[in-house]
């Protein structure tokens, strides 16, 4: 698999559990499953970063982004 692509599949996971953790703090809730989410998106990045050293950064992600989504709707 792509690092590429594991990296953003990683970065979205983080995103999309955000809401969740927001919820759960809102609601006097523990967020376990929430930080469940966050760490496996976190491990994706790591692995990603890992396979691929001094590839990604804070000025990098938006191209990794978009170079991912242009290889799907090609």
């Amino acid at each position: 698999m792509d690092t590429d692509l594991v990296f953003v599949v990683g970065f979205f996971v983080i995103v999309l559990a955000i809401p969740a953790i927001v919820s759960a703090f809102m609601d006097d809730r523990v967020p376990r499953a929430p930080a469940l989410i966050i760490l496996i998106g976190a491990l994706m990045i790591a692995y990603a970063v890992r396979e691929r050293p001094m590839t990604y950064s804070l000025d990098t992600v938006p191209d990794v982004i978009l170079r991912v989504f242009a290889d799907f709707t090609r």
